[in-house]
């Protein structure tokens, strides 16, 4: 690719957009990165809502393990990337108790124990099995989704070659894949434990960020997607960390590295169309009337945004277009941030204790609890009891807030999904009180703690970081929106209906959490396009 130096124009500015530009910098591509606010890193950001002494993570609050192919090629160490790993779980309980998954495996046997001792025998094999899982999902998760159904003997080939990647699937595993598509994560879940603390809690990383409830059918596949992190080159892991300096740290990085092989980064640049000419994209215009030529053109954006704002939908086919329309997006989660001025004090462990404090607290007391809250929101109103995914990111980071005090992550669901299309600020700030009260009544003492408060619903979600809906997939993890459908049916392989267009964006398969994949595939795409010289015959599958 350095040889001929394409120029490459990238549509956003979040943590895709500028893996992506780094891979094709390195490769000696001359690559523009456009954004529209006036920093990086899309959901990836650390802001100062309160002044200069706190750092919070506004939206996304923990990273998933980037690929070695991306740390590695992108030097991101050199660039102040570091990861604190997460301490499991911790699930305080009204009566006093709290389920613990997190020490060492008597540890976690003793809390698990509390409540079942069936489901503390169950626990390793529950964590086993996962593991088995990640070997039989590793080669579906890393693959490039090809065209089901097509006879085409390009798109033949590349069937017979995932049906061999996949070779290894014996019954079992062929039975394990097609009951995580389609099942619930309750009703896997009630398979497997008794107890309500161990479903509840277990239940959280199947509709995390999702707009279906836990009876809902394809959650279980969600929970797949978070507790089985895919490193996009035959690697797999299940581990979540904190970036020092918070995810805006790591977007940084990404930007430092991206420029470090010549990258031009630009800031309050707003795309108003991708310019096509003879069916291959030549370029982008910016919405004050300057065009900017390339040779290829990457977006990260959302779907909707990338196909139907930025492109005349004459140019693609009708198939496509309606794809897109149909697109599932919805949401209802809302991102309550918090500056304290010392750590919850829990009822059942009184203290400081890095394993509680230094994971994940989960308000998630049983199945029933938040299927409930996702049945609220349902019914057009915000849930009486939300449950939330908690972190405190400053017991390791002392970067983020001054000696003695810290900073609180406090990812919760659900309001209606309708709350995208306006400000609701009095029920946000009732739901957020809701919240907050269910610490409380954990934690006494916890609500006097509050310095600052900062609430995030789908409509700030959508109008200020660019996710539609509030979904931070870019699009619903459902059944019919997942692998060769992820964004339209024919157009998984991170190419796109016009010619030197590309889409990397957390719509296509393997997006989802910022892990960079969707930028590495693209990269990969492009290689081989232009290594086998797809990008001259411009294509256009009708």
């Amino acid at each position: 690719m350095a040889d001929e130096a394409p120029r490459v124009v990238i549509v956003g500015g979040g943590h895709n957009g500028l893996v992506a530009a780094g891979l094709l910098a390195k490769r000696g591509a001359s690559v523009s990165v456009l954004e529209r606010r006036s920093k990086v890193g899309g959901a990836a950001v650390t802001e100062q809502p309160w002044g200069p002494h706190y750092k919070m993570t506004a939206l996304s609050y923990v990273m998933s393990i980037m690929p070695p192919a991306i740390l590695d090629e992108l030097q991101l160490a050199r660039h102040g990337y570091r990861i604190h790993p997460q301490h499991g779980y911790f699930a305080p309980l009204p009566d006093g108790r709290a389920l613990q998954l997190s020490g060492t495996p008597a540890q976690r046997h003793a809390s698990i124990a509390q409540f079942s001792s069936r489901d503390a025998e169950a626990h390793p094999r529950w964590e086993a099995w996962l593991g088995d899982l990640a070997n039989t999902l590793g080669p579906l998760l890393s693959a490039v989704p090809p065209r089901l159904g097509s006879k085409r003997p390009s798109d033949l080939l590349d069937q017979a070659r995932l049906a061999w990647k996949v070779r290894n699937l014996d019954q079992r595993g062929v039975g394990d894949v097609t009951r995580l598509f389609t099942m619930s994560i309750a009703d896997l879940l009630e398979e497997w434990f008794e107890s309500d603390p161990m479903q509840g809690v277990l239940a959280v990383s199947g509709v995390i960020g999702t707009w279906a409830g836990p009876r809902s059918a394809g959650t279980a596949f969600v929970m797949a997607h978070h507790q089985i992190g895919d490193l996009g080159d035959g690697q797999i892991t299940g581990e979540w960390g904190f970036p020092e300096g918070g995810m805006g740290a790591v977007s940084e990085a990404l930007r430092a590295a991206a420029e470090s092989f010549g990258a031009r980064i630009r800031t309050d640049c707003t795309v108003a169309r991708v310019v096509v000419r003879n069916g291959r994209a030549q370029g982008v215009a910016l919405d004050t009337g300057e065009e900017l030529a390339a040779d290829l053109v990457v977006t990260t954006l959302h779907p909707k945004y990338a196909f139907l704002d930025h492109l005349d939908r004459n140019d693609l086919p009708d198939d496509f277009v309606a794809g897109i329309e149909r697109w599932r997006t919805r949401s209802g989660t809302v991102k309550v941030n918090l500056a304290l001025d010392r750590l919850p004090d829990f009822l059942s462990h009184p203290g400081v204790d890095p394993l509680v404090h230094g994971g994940t607290i989960v308000l998630a007391p049983s199945l029933d609890t938040i299927e409930g809250a996702f049945q609220d929101a349902g019914a057009g109103r915000a849930a009486a009891e939300p449950f939330a995914d908690i972190c405190i990111p400053s017991v390791f980071d002392r970067t983020l807030a001054p000696e003695g005090h810290h900073v609180m992550s406090m990812f919760t669901q659900w309001v209606p999904h309708q709350f995208a299309e306006a400000h609701h600020p009095d029920e946000l700030d009732a739901y957020a009180e809701r919240v907050i009260a269910r610490v409380e009544a954990l934690a006494p003492g916890f609500t006097n703690s509050i310095l600052h408060r900062q609430v995030i619903g789908p409509y700030e979600m959508e109008h200020t970081y660019g996710l539609v809906g509030g979904n931070i997939f870019h699009g619903e993890l459902t059944p019919s929106q997942m692998f060769h459908m992820r964004p339209v049916p024919g157009w998984a392989d991170f190419t796109t209906p016009i010619a030197g267009l590309y889409f990397a964006g957390s719509a296509t398969h393997g997006g989802g959490g910022v892990t960079g994949i969707p930028a590495l595939q693209v990269v990969r795409r492009i290689e081989h396009d232009r290594r086998t010289g797809a990008l001259a015959k411009l294509r256009r599958r009708r």
